[in-house]
């Protein structure tokens, strides 16, 4: 007899999120967006928090989104922006800035790939009642692309380059994206990477032991990391 799948949850956020919209949004989630949002990793941060810059006027208003990507932008003839799209980037590199960056943009959802650490999670997002969207899988950055229906402002451009500036999107049906962190502070990666941890043993049980060439490698199971 076949098993029966279980059907993720899904549910689509309007923006700006509003305080009871992330209450009760589980691990796992698969989450769309529409409204704006906005792109901001180490330039902007440093751009803000560093150099003193003013956030741009209105953005807290709008937008409570932080998407920590690259966008891949073309400027067009009459001088508006086609965005073909969008390329996650490592979140947890920009931890140091997060704590006050909230503070200061009252963001309430982060987006990026690979997830932050759960120290981070419990010690920064959950004070600020803010959760972490994880982009699925690698080479979705077209897919996401189609969400964007057009670019509502670029700001410090020429200063910081395609990659670095703020981008500010509209976006409809934005997404998929996986909730990896909740209000709790709950991690998706945590949780599947202690399952998986757990049967390391029985999947080399009765394996040789490696052939170990380089200094500091160890045959212990328990040193291992995925």
């Amino acid at each position: 007899m076949a098993s029966k799948k279980s059907k993720r949850k899904t549910v689509r956020l309007k923006l700006p999120v509003q305080s009871g919209d992330l209450e009760g949004l589980e691990i796992g989630t698969v989450v769309y967006l529409d409204g704006v949002i906005y792109t901001g990793r180490e330039g902007v941060y440093k751009k803000v928090l560093e150099q003193g810059a003013e956030l741009p006027e209105g953005l807290v208003e709008t937008s409570n989104v932080n998407f920590h990507c690259s966008p891949a932008a073309a400027v067009e003839p009459d001088g508006s922006y086609s965005v073909g799209g969008v390329t996650a980037t490592a979140s947890f590199r920009f931890s140091k800035w997060m704590p006050e960056w909230l503070r200061k943009s009252n963001a309430k959802i982060i987006i990026g790939k690979g997830g932050m650490s759960v120290e981070d999670y419990h010690d920064i997002l959950v004070p600020a009642g803010a959760i972490y969207l994880t982009t699925v899988g690698y080479g979705t950055g077209a897919l996401l692309g189609r969400g964007i229906k057009g670019v509502k402002a670029v700001h410090w451009l020429e200063e910081l380059g395609n990659a670095q500036a703020m981008w500010v999107f509209e976006v409809e049906n934005f997404g998929p994206f996986l909730v990896e962190s909740d209000l709790d502070g709950n991690s998706l990666f945590e949780q599947q990477g202690k399952l998986i941890n757990a049967n390391l043993e029985q999947l080399y049980k009765g394996l040789k032991a490696p052939a170990l060439s380089r200094y500091g490698e160890t045959d212990d199971r328990k040193d291992e990391l995925i």
